[in-house]
């Protein structure tokens, strides 16, 4: 099991987060609401796992490590028997339990910690990687900046990826029967919100296991979103 790094970020206790994507030629989006993160006392990660999710630097952006009273021990990457009975290279997610699988041979899979959308706002289903982008670009979306122009306003033109990016440092973007649906598998800058139901849909991951995720799974991976 391969041991990597990851980030920090700010812990408030109820705050509305945002996050949608710049597509090359047309707008994806999945947003973060307000959502209230328990502040009750948790255990705490062991150093070895602690250590997974220190600091990266790449490309000109540093993404901090993390905060391990911001890890959930439950949601530390690890290798555990595969309950999806789904083929090898396969990703399911499953959003009741706040995790997603990468599949492998041998009846094993990858699982990492996430954070899903908030009832009522979830996808679910089965889709397929469209592409993937390292440090994506994020926009908000019309409707965004028409309900509130003094907050998303400023960018309509988008903001270039980037350590304060809303999207962290990698986006899988998910497509079904050929279209975007509009749902990203991406990373954060708040590690606090893993675990939780924060977003409009998107799944979102600590920066350092996406990036992980990210170089095992190619364009056109199926991903399966199982039903809350």
């Amino acid at each position: 099991m391969a041991h990597l790094p990851a980030m920090t970020g700010p812990r408030p206790a109820a705050r509305a987060f945002l996050c949608a994507v710049l597509l090359p030629l047309a707008l994806g989006a999945c947003v973060t609401a307000s959502s209230e993160v328990s502040s009750a006392a948790k255990p705490r990660v062991s150093p070895s796992d602690a250590a997974r999710y220190g600091a990266v630097e790449e490309k000109g952006f540093r993404i901090p490590a993390a905060d391990p009273e911001d890890i959930k021990p439950r949601n530390v990457r690890q290798l555990v028997n595969d309950p999806s009975g789904q083929s090898p290279g396969t990703l399911v997610v499953d959003p009741k339990n706040r995790f997603l699988y990468l599949v492998q041979e041998n009846g094993k899979a990858l699982r990492y910690g996430v954070g899903v959308g908030r009832a009522g706002m979830e996808f679910s289903g089965t889709a397929a990687v469209g592409y993937k982008k390292e440090w994506p670009s994020w926009r908000p979306t019309d409707a965004m900046i028409a309900r509130d122009p003094k907050k998303y306003q400023p960018w309509a033109g988008g903001m270039a990826g980037g350590e304060s990016n809303p999207l962290g440092a990698r986006a899988l973007y998910l497509f079904k029967d050929g279209k975007d649906t509009l749902y990203r598998i991406h990373g954060t800058n708040e590690p606090w919100s893993i675990g939780e139901a924060v977003s409009s849909g998107c799944i979102r991951m600590m920066n350092q296991d996406v990036i992980d995720l990210y170089r095992r799974v190619p364009d056109g991976a199926k991903v399966v979103v199982l039903p809350v």
